[in-house]
């Protein structure tokens, strides 16, 4: 899944948290999955970094 469509779903999440709709249970499950996403989220942003400081870095 992309960053952009993990970020998505990562906002509907919030979204859904917000209306106060959801069962505890339900909570529980969109808060597990919203950690999940957030750790690859935060994993592909420190690869991207790492790419940047590969070719910014002067030889």
């Amino acid at each position: 899944m992309s960053y952009n469509e993990q970020l998505k779903q990562l906002e509907q999440i919030v979204l859904e948290i917000e209306s106060g709709q959801l069962s505890i249970d339900q909570l529980a499950e969109k808060v597990k999955t919203a950690t999940k996403l957030l750790a690859d989220c935060r994993k592909q942003l420190t690869k991207v970094e790492s790419d940047i400081n590969k070719i910014l870095k002067p030889e």
